[in-house]
């Protein structure tokens, strides 16, 4: 590469020179005679004058004074122009040359401009549309994205912008310093550009005339020496760097801005001006500025994108400005990427080699504008034009920028452009189409390898076969997981990587970013696209496997943090991906909040050390999605020594272990009721006794159930205040204790259909936060001892005499404010949870005369997918939900609060008609009578 500087002097020294010889030679000539004293002295006051007029000449003469734009002293110039074009260059003065041959080989050098610039011909009229219909489609297409803009960003015109306040004092001391890059092949417009540069009402620091490869290269190099001025070089190499060689040079620069231009710009004298200005202003100091873009593809009716270069199509996206189409931009306009000039500060040109771009051959436009995006944040805008005022424009001569957009381009390179913009979209570049048209997806999967990939494939499936569910997927690609791969083992086409439809995002990560032993590239490449994925999509959830690469895992968390509209990642172990298919049936509402719930297992335990290891065998062989599980286990003061060395030594791998022990012996009301407390509204308690036994699947239902009927904004079940793992088998509180059966009782409405009881289950449930305060606040306020002295008497309920039960206080307050539980319901009556009836406080105790037959109590584990079990396999609605009374006996939502307010025994008197109990829900204490 060559690089080269104009001389400050070329002839002085020769032209000195010269002129001494004639002085010189023509004083000896007049020495020789003798000659009057006055003639003497009047010949030495005519060598004194012409030795001024010689120094004058010199002066004017010289490189560095551009003749052309110094004219005080006319007379001079005049002259000098004369003898600048009839003095014989110092490579032709026999006297001075290097060599004789020289004299024949040398043509004489021009040294002005006017001798050696060509200008290019512009001998066509700017093309202009006939069509009535594109130019209405195209127009309309302009003011929908002008309107979005101005709603969203704002817009302003070329004198709203000027009037903003800038950083840059362009007539003070902190005037910018711009490095203009003109890089150049063939076309003849290197001295307009040069002309309208040294015109600039914002003087340029440096001016580098690039011309890599160029077949013009001397010419071009001759130009720039006429011009004689420091601040324009001319730098050179035989090899092309093509597109992308005019931002390496740029890099070198130590200016604060640079002003890339296409050999088809001939800027406008206050274009420099103005760039300076908007790019100093602090909303668009972060971005890169020009004349001309695009704005690329939208969506068709049939869900594909088409070519950019289709014709005949409003999808086909903008040209900005369109003089085919009368589309003036008079506005500032946030488009795709920018087309023939670029100004931007010097800190960014950087940006554009953060990853290897997809190619060389072209694409430099666009993939500047993605990587600034997706690294930097910034934006790509074309600046508005006075159009009155040809100074103002950056294309003063647009017919020379419009050639190109009119010349017909080989099909292979529009095939190559068109595959770069659907990588960058499908990579996370939020486009105009992506910002005017946000997306909602119901999920977006992540696989970092095929076996990922197969794992996910059930669940991804499922996803997207459910009538309205949208899921995607995105891979890794590279030689990490190879999108080709990864469609064949979903049996997909491996053309569904190269469609221009959203299916399958291949981020091809390594292939971009090259090979590193660092996790840095990784990290970065995976983090940035996946943050333009989630931003343009919006998915309710990002899904991958729990053991995912930890590198990739931190992206993803990232990512996904950054949406303001609430994307959470859900990271599932790979045996539990097939157990939560119904997943895809919760509404995109409910997702988000997959996260939210903390539920913790409390067990009650002191003496059954076998009992205890049966229950936690069953826990430790259920399926836990991944959740943090804390464990605590509330043992009284006489704990046998065996209990002690089981809870000691039992390993808990989803979440910490807590152990409790009471100093004083507190019988089972207390070991209950103080077993757990909520710390928050999402902190849910799951409550054990010792004897109890719980299916694999007893915390996906809990799961599905509180995702379903509390997390789901669009469900409101104020009334839901716990969730059973039991199915009874009796109606337990009245005298009889008849047999009852959930599946034979709603076989009219569904056999297996989840229902709502007022019933509250001591045999494995989950308690709500808000419900479990206001439980503590009531049984303060009513417990005995003497159940007779309890003031709460529910007509024909046996609970009326129970004695030490936590159980009867949290039916009492259940039945006077119409609150109920989730029951399952399935065949057998097979549940989530049982009960082996196991000597204990209540169960054969010396002061119980009810007698309790184990089959009545122990019912089978579910031990296969319950979902395949479910109406339609999933949860019906909670409207649809039946729900019964106390006694089993179906009454609405609403009955069940008229028959507590009619029973009048709260803490509060309310209006027994219409009224029940209200709490302060972060403290459960009574506040006020409520309607219902």
């Amino acid at each position: 590469m060559g690089f080269g500087r104009n001389s400050t002097s070329r002839s002085g020294d020769y032209l000195e020179g010269m002129l001494n010889d004639y002085v010189g030679g023509r004083a000896k000539l007049k020495a020789q005679k003798s000659v009057p004293t006055k003639f003497v002295a009047a010949l030495t006051c005519l060598q004194f004058f012409f030795a001024v007029y010689a120094t004058f000449l010199l002066y004017y003469m010289g490189p560095s004074i551009d003749l052309r734009s110094k004219p005080e002293f006319t007379w001079a110039t005049k002259i000098a122009q004369q003898w600048k074009q009839l003095m014989i260059t110092p490579h032709v003065v026999g006297h001075y040359q290097e060599a004789a041959s020289s004299l024949i080989k040398e043509d004489v050098l021009p040294t002005t401009p006017s001798q050696v610039c060509e200008n290019e011909k512009i001998d066509f009229m700017q093309k202009k549309s006939n069509d009535v219909q594109m130019i209405k489609i195209k127009r309309e297409l302009y003011e929908e994205v002008l309107n979005f803009q101005s709603k969203t960003i704002g817009t302003e015109t070329l004198q709203e912008l000027m009037a903003m306040k800038s950083k840059w004092d362009l007539k003070g001391p902190n005037r910018p310093k711009i490095t203009v890059l003109l890089n150049h092949f063939k076309r003849k417009t290197l001295c307009a550009q040069l002309d309208s540069l040294l015109q600039q009402t914002l003087p340029f620091h440096h001016a580098w005339v690039l011309s890599f490869g160029s077949p013009n290269e001397a010419s071009l190099r001759r130009i720039v020496d006429t011009y004689n001025d420091s601040r324009i070089s001319f730098i050179s190499s035989s090899y092309d760097f093509k597109y992308y060689g005019r931002f390496q040079m740029a890099l070198q620069t130590k200016a604060d801005l640079v002003y890339v231009v296409d050999d088809d710009m001939i800027p406008g004298r206050k274009m420099l001006q103005i760039l300076a200005h908007v790019a100093g202003t602090d909303k668009y100091k972060n971005s890169v500025l020009g004349s001309i873009g695009r704005i690329l593809p939208f969506r068709q009716k049939d869900f594909t994108f088409p070519s950019y270069r289709k014709f005949r199509s409003k999808e086909a996206g903008l040209y900005l400005p369109d003089p085919a189409y009368d589309i003036t931009v008079d506005k500032i306009v946030q488009v795709d990427f920018l087309s023939s000039s670029w100004f931007l500060s010097a800190d960014l040109v950087k940006t554009l080699f953060i990853e290897t771009p997809f190619t060389f051959s072209t694409g430099e436009d666009l993939h500047l504008s993605y990587q600034l995006q997706k690294y930097r944040n910034a934006g790509s805008f074309v600046l508005p034009v006075d159009p009155k005022d040809k100074e103002t424009w950056g294309d003063s001569e647009h017919r020379l920028a419009y050639v190109s957009e009119t010349t017909v381009i080989f099909k292979d390179i529009v095939q190559v452009r068109d595959d770069q913009w659907w990588k960058a979209l499908s990579t996370g570049y939020v486009t105009q189409w992506a910002a005017m048209n946000p997306q909602k997806v119901d999920a977006l999967f992540y696989a970092h390898s095929v076996d990922e990939v197969k794992v996910l494939a059930p669940l991804l499936e499922k996803f997207r076969s459910t009538v309205g569910k949208k899921a995607y997927i995105v891979v890794t690609g590279g030689s990490f997981c190879p999108c080709e791969d990864a469609a064949t083992a979903l049996k997909w086409p491996a053309l569904a990587c190269k469609e221009r439809r959203f299916k399958i995002f291949d981020l091809a990560v390594g292939a971009l970013s090259g090979v590193s032993n660092s996790e840095a590239p990784v990290i970065q490449a995976v983090y940035t696209s996946m943050k333009g994925l989630i931003k343009i999509h919006n998915p309710s959830v990002v899904i991958s496997v729990a053991d995912i690469d930890p590198h990739v895992r931190k992206a993803l968390k990232m990512a996904s943090e950054t949406n303001s509209n609430g994307t959470t990642l859900v990271l599932l172990p790979r045996a539990s991906v097939s157990q939560v298919l119904w997943m895809a049936d919760l509404r995109s509402t409910a997702l988000p909040n997959w996260n939210r719930m903390r539920i913790s297992v409390n067990i009650i335990t002191q003496n059954r050390a076998n009992s205890l290891a049966r229950l936690l065998k069953s826990l430790g062989n259920a399926y836990y999605l991944g959740d943090e599980i804390p464990i605590t286990f509330n043992m009284d003061s006489k704990v046998d020594e065996a209990t002690i060395r089981l809870v000691g030594s039992f390993e808990w791998p989803h979440g910490p272990k807590t152990l409790r022990r009471r100093i004083i012996q507190g019988g089972l009301i207390r070991a209950v009721s103080e077993s757990w407390y909520p710390s928050s509204d999402d902190d849910f308690g799951l409550l054990l006794e010792d004897d109890i036994e719980v299916s694999p699947y007893y915390y996906l239902w809990i799961k599905y159930a509180l995702m379903a009927y509390h997390y789901d904004p669009q469900v409101s079940l104020p009334q839901l205040s716990s969730i059973s793992l039991y199915s009874p088998r009796l109606v337990e509180v009245v005298k009889e204790r008849p047999k009852w059966n959930a599946t034979e009782f709603f076989k009219q409405i569904h056999p297996n259909t989840p229902y709502l009881h007022q019933l509250p289950c001591s045999w494995g449930a989950v308690f709500f936060p808000k419900h479990w305060r206001e439980f503590y606040v009531y049984m303060n306020m009513r417990f005995t001892e003497d159940a007779k002295a309890n003031p709460v008497q529910i007509p024909k309920s046996r609970t009326n005499g129970w004695q030490a039960s936590w159980k009867k206080f949290l039916i009492d307050m259940m039945y006077l404010r119409g609150y109920v539980s989730l029951y399952p319901n399935f065949p057998q009556q097979a549940s989530f949870s049982t009960n082996h009836m196991e000597p204990g406080a209540h169960i054969s105790a010396k002061d119980n005369v009810v007698k309790h037959n184990k089959q009545d109590f122990e019912v089978p584990l579910l031990k296969e997918d319950f979902r395949n079990l479910l109406p339609g396999m999933k949860m019906p609605p909670a409207s649809r939900l039946p729900s019964l009374n106390l006694f089993n006996q179906p009454v609405s939502l609403k009955g069940l609060k008229a028959a507590g307010a009619k029973l009048g025994q709260d803490v509060l008197r309310c209006d027994n008609a219409t009224e029940v109990v209200a709490v302060d829900q972060d403290t459960g204490l009574p506040d006020t009578c409520s309607k219902f």
